[in-house]
């Protein structure tokens, strides 16, 4: 069904704002985990099941989600999701105890993992309607949300402000964004004799194949957030209050190369995206652990992220344009392998470093970032 250009702008724009309230919101949680170990008096390893428990409700939603999206479009997933994430926020800040935390996050993530697959489904949608490459914008969009809301948190707690009152703040900010752009986003509607699948029912091996390459570049993605601190402390000698030099220089590069990304889509296509990507960042991981430098470790970091940027919106096109797969079941199924990168990819690198040292550790993950070079033919279009 063709939508008039106008209304057609306004999907744009809409999901550029649901992609920035995913990140705000993500930004907001972060800061919020330490006050909630203050505040339970929890030690480490009880903190580390409460926080599972996020993980465990957005992979555990993300093939719900991708049905749901897929029967009754990607509208109302979004509008639930986005809705349940701003109810939620400031329960997260008061939560009393470790049980009630635990179940806040389980939701809070549900919602999350629904909001990621509902809104990359629709950006596929927008993305092929318009007849152009967008997707690097609006994954940009999500990357510029985790540092608005990084420093928003950061400056309202700086006033002095309570938890409460400051999450509050930002979960007014992010209702205000679903109700202003919710009533632009596409109505879709599924014929339900045509490519109705079970949520259940086996992904076809390139979804799987699009979903490793998925895994892979999160789980690099998770590495630098979880481990560069360490590397640049443990390994690099770096002042405690520089170790976060390494995730800046990932993040800067990561938020320019998805801004642009479109426009060099255009021009290179998803192919060499994705094969020029995973050896950029492929090579920043041996940048940064090889050379003994700290201008090298932190151009490492930062080329990792440059390569990254745009492997995942191209594996995101990909996977939205299979023939005979609805797009929201296979955008399922390939966010749900990114996740899970994110969630196990960080222990495996603690474990391998355990086992010899954390500069090998992530120095193999270049290995599987050549792999994703190798096997960039998987994205390009079809159908």
């Amino acid at each position: 069904m063709a939508v008039p250009s106008s209304l057609l702008a306004g999907a744009r724009r809409a999901t550029r704002g649901f992609f920035l309230l995913c990140g705000i919101a993500t930004a907001a949680w972060a800061p919020m985990v330490a006050f909630a170990k203050a505040r339970l008096e929890l030690d480490e390893a009880q903190l580390g099941l409460v926080l599972l428990c996020l993980g465990v409700g957005s992979v555990g939603a993300m093939p719900l989600a991708g049905h749901l999206s897929h029967r009754h479009g990607s509208r109302g997933v979004q509008l639930v999701s986005g809705v349940t994430l701003c109810a939620l926020l400031p329960v997260l800040a008061v939560a009393p105890t470790a049980l009630a935390m635990s179940a806040t996050l389980i939701v809070f993530g549900a919602a999350m993992g629904s909001l990621d697959v509902a809104m990359n489904a629709h950006a596929v949608e927008v993305e092929q309607r318009h007849g152009a490459s967008l997707m690097s914008g609006f994954h940009g969009m999500y990357s510029v949300g985790g540092l608005i809301g990084a420093l928003a948190m950061a400056g309202l707690l700086a006033t002095g402000a309570s938890l409460i009152a400051c999450v509050s703040i930002i979960a007014v900010a992010l209702l205000a964004i679903v109700i202003t752009q919710g009533r632009a986003l596409i109505a879709t509607h599924t014929n339900p004799g045509s490519g109705q699948r079970s949520m259940f029912t086996l992904p076809s091996p390139r979804v799987l194949l699009l979903g490793a390459l998925a895994l892979i570049v999160f789980l690099a993605e998770g590495a630098v957030l979880d481990w560069s601190a360490v590397f640049l402390r443990d390994e690099r000698s770096f002042a405690i209050a520089h170790t976060g030099l390494g995730y800046a220089a990932f993040s800067v590069a990561m938020v320019t190369g998805r801004l642009l990304g479109d426009g060099i889509t255009a021009r290179l296509g998803p192919v060499r995206i994705a094969r020029y990507g995973g050896a950029l960042a492929a090579a920043g991981f041996v940048l940064a652990t090889v050379v003994p430098s700290d201008a090298a470790v932190l151009a490492g970091f930062a080329l990792v992220g440059l390569g990254a940027s745009n492997i995942v919106p191209v594996v995101f096109s990909a996977a939205g344009r299979i023939p005979g797969t609805p797009p929201s079941i296979a955008l399922a199924t390939v966010t749900t392998f990114g996740y899970a990168g994110v969630l196990a990819g960080p222990a495996a690198i603690g474990f391998v470093a355990h086992a010899t040292d954390l500069a090998i550790a992530l120095a193999g993950i270049a290995l599987l970032l050549a792999a994703v070079s190798a096997l960039a033919p998987t994205v390009r279009p079809r159908g």
